[in-house]
């Protein structure tokens, strides 16, 4: 064990300077004196402080024997020693020679203990170091051993080994002799900071140096190699250590012992331990729990208990550690009644367990299903502010106890970390929210889940367990269900920023607000999902789109429509109808055809009477060319509209040119019309004196092979002739009486292509 060193007191020296009109009194060490004639309250120089040098009295002088100064009433301060002074200075200023000034006008005067004392206090390594190398160097303190090994032990620490090592090699400089306490303590920051050539070197240095190796750095150096796992080097030196004649001592094969199980040397452990008891070197406690911890690395608990049994047989107390050792053993080997046992037996002998004893003890107790006997020792854990050494051992317990069924006691966990004052992680609430869930017991899962989200333990840094999608789900799909999609809400967007971009949670969160009627808000969630890539259900576009439908918003209802359709799914028949019907009602009857259109090509072909009322009322409010590219599109997907009813409609409602347009498309593509809606359109045209275009539509329908027995057709040809139309009156005439077809005359194509 590395020596502890602490501040040693100061001496106190008081000088006294008289001048003709004050007397000036000088201390290193206080700065604040109550009064002018006190060195320390309450001290005088016939009751010295102690560790101080004893003031010599002297007859006092008359300006002694007269108070000049008023004594200050209340509690007096308490006077900072000089080194904390001095520390808080080079903590908070840069090291410059201003700082040095003021330090140098602090202490007129620095000796050992002063020195020392700053290098034990200063906040760093860096203020330490220039500290050490100023007062040497301005001639302020020559250093002596002391100050060298602590500043030596700071370094070390620090790992700045190659200053230590310098300030080491320069102490015969400075007259300063070496000793081997300092060289075991540089050799021991190497092997600290894994640098072990290093460590062998300064051990090598030594003999070249002349200085004489003892056991002690013998010691440092095996447990150095023996960290690192090199086991052969540490023989080669004990060898070593033995032909210079150093007899290894029980604490020598202590470290050796430690080593070799350490590097899984079991034979070799073994041979040394039968070394050591045939030089006369008995066993100590250390040495028992060493073989013992070796021998469970091995699992041969056998051996061990005949160990432990040999311990108690010679005297030898055994420790907390050497039953929490054998107590490790029992648990590895899955023997957790023999390991209950010893516990017991510990406690019978009033040895109390410590941290690592439950720490070994209790995830043993639940892997042998235990549980009861687990939470008595929680118990005592929490009686006595006991924290185990890891902190998962909780989640064990936690998960063994909800497997068990008893969620009570698995609450009681948590309830004892709390106590505890361990900090409860996420994940610890997620395994008690899941199977509250599971029990049904959503209550309780719920009050879990409001400490969750208001002390924002998900959002902790430091946690190493997190909610699984098994625990968040089923208590989100609970509060969605029962119109608490809000508080789900808040409780996923925290689990989001850890990362958790669950699809289930997502599409749970999308059917909660819809179904309480907060489309917008579910359509938000949408929009996250797809900025993160995440799956969207076709149900949950479903629900979305009847909640804008049943809030009267049809068109956010469209814009649902499409992003459904977009991510690939296939809106069923009826939901193309609901939207449909809601734009249409609302007069959206362009967006209701966009719609249809995305239906038709979806290859959807019910709702067709619905698709009939879109295309009469596009064709009525003069949307002829939309309406037509969706007869086309109808066309090509086989369903045809009813041209006869929509030339119907539109001859009866004046609509003429939109009739004149639809029937020009029936006859370019051949479609199946009666005679009796060509009559209507040509009466509608008439009617509307639209004789040229009435005579164009005639000559394409007898171009067509069509009949010729329309009973206006005299009344067409007479408005003709009153228009000023004879030409296109003769053409007419002619190709009623059959005397001269469209194919016929170039001079009748001419003519009957007059433009409408």
């Amino acid at each position: 064990m590395a020596p502890i060193f602490i501040s040693k007191p100061l001496k106190l020296k008081l000088r006294v300077y008289f001048y003709p009109n004050a007397l000036r009194i000088r201390s290193s060490y206080s700065l604040h004196f109550p009064r002018f004639f006190c060195s320390t309250d309450g001290q005088t120089p016939e009751n010295p402080p102690p560790n101080s040098d004893p003031v010599q009295p002297r007859k006092e002088t008359k300006m002694e024997q007269t108070p000049f100064q008023r004594i200050p009433r209340g509690r007096q301060r308490n006077s900072e020693k000089i080194e904390d002074i001095i520390c808080r200075m080079m903590a908070n200023r840069a090291w410059t020679t201003r700082l040095q000034n003021s330090i140098r006008t602090l202490v007129p005067e620095f000796d050992h203990n002063l020195v020392y004392n700053v290098l034990h206090r200063a906040k760093n390594s860096e203020h330490a170091l220039q500290f050490f190398r100023w007062v040497e160097r301005a001639g302020l303190f020559n250093h002596d051993r002391e100050t060298h090994l602590k500043i030596i032990e700071i370094l070390g620490r620090a790992s700045k080994l190659n200053h230590a090592r310098c300030i080491l090699l320069d102490m015969p400089k400075k007259g300063v002799e070496w000793d081997e306490d300092m060289f075991v303590k540089l050799i021991d920051s190497y092997g600290k900071k894994g640098i072990v050539q290093e460590s062998v070197k300064i051990f090598d240095k030594m003999k070249e140096l002349g200085l004489e190796r003892t056991v002690k750095s013998y010691d440092v150096l095996f447990k150095v190699i023996l960290r690192r796992g090199r086991y052969m080097m540490a023989k080669r030196y004990f060898n070593k250590m033995l032909g210079e004649g150093i007899e290894p001592t029980r604490h020598t094969y202590n470290i050796m012992l430690w080593g070799f199980f350490l590097s899984l040397r079991l034979e070799t452990a073994i041979r040394f331990y039968e070394d050591m008891r045939s030089r006369g070197i008995s066993p100590d406690v250390v040495t028992y729990n060493t073989m013992i911890n070796g021998y469970n690395r091995f699992k041969k608990m056998d051996e061990a208990e005949k160990l432990f049994v040999e311990m108690k047989g010679k005297d030898t107390v055994p420790t907390v550690i050497s039953y929490t050792t054998m107590i490790k053993g029992y648990v590895a080997v899955e023997r957790a009644d023999d390991a209950l046992r010893l516990f017991e037996e510990m406690k019978s002998f009033d040895i109390k367990p410590n941290a690592v004893t439950y720490t070994v003890l209790l995830p043993g107790l639940c892997d042998a299903g235990k549980l009861a006997e687990a939470q008595n020792m929680l118990k005592e854990m929490v009686e006595r502010y006991i924290a185990p050494k890891d902190n998962s051992i909780f989640l064990k317990l936690l998960t063994s106890q909800c497997a068990s069924g008893d969620l009570d006691a698995a609450a009681n966990v948590l309830k004892a970390m709390i106590r505890l004052s361990i900090p409860t992680e996420a994940g610890h609430y997620g395994v008690l929210i899941e199977n509250f869930c599971k029990a049904e017991m959503f209550d309780q899962a719920i009050k879990l889940l409001d400490k969750l989200v208001e002390k924002e333990i998900i959002l902790r840094p430091q946690n190493s367990v997190h909610v699984e999608a098994s625990a968040y789900n089923p208590m989100i799909q609970h509060l969605c269900h029962n119109g608490q999609t809000g508080k789900a809400e808040i409780f996923f967007r925290q689990l989001m920023k850890t990362g958790a971009l669950d699809p289930i949670a997502f599409n749970n969160l999308i059917c909660g607000h819809s179904k309480e009627g907060n489309p917008d808000s579910a359509f938000e969630i949408f929009k996250i999902m797809r900025r993160r890539e995440v799956p969207r259900d076709a149900d949950a576009y479903k629900l979305l789109i009847e909640s804008y439908l049943r809030k009267g918003e049809p068109a956010d209802a469209k814009t649902a429509l499409d992003s459904m359709i977009e991510d690939g799914h296939l809106p069923a028949s009826s939901l193309f109808r609901s939207v449909m019907e809601s734009l249409f009602e609302d007069g959206r009857v362009q967006t209701a055809s966009r719609v249809m259109k995305s239906m038709v090509e979806k290859g959807v072909k019910e709702n067709m009477d619905l698709v009939a009322k879109v295309l009469e009322a596009l064709l009525m409010r003069g949307h002829v060319e939309e309406a037509l590219g969706r007869i086309d599109l109808l066309m090509h997907s086989g369903c045809a509209p009813n041209f006869d009813s929509l030339l119907s409609v539109l001859s009866e409602k004046g609509k003429t040119i939109a009739a004149l347009k639809l029937l020009d498309f029936c006859l370019e593509r051949d479609c199946i019309v009666d005679f009796s809606s060509y009559e209507k359109v040509l009466d509608a045209l008439l009617a509307a004196g639209k004789t040229l275009n009435a005579y164009s539509l005639l000559c394409k329908i007898l171009a067509k092979g069509g009949a010729t027995d329309w009973k206006s057709c005299e009344d067409l040809i007479a408005s003709l002739n009153q228009e000023g139309n004879t030409k296109q009156a003769d053409i007419l005439s002619r190709m009623i009486r059959g005397g001269e077809t469209a194919h016929g005359s170039k001079k009748g194509k001419k003519q009957s292509a007059v433009p409408s």
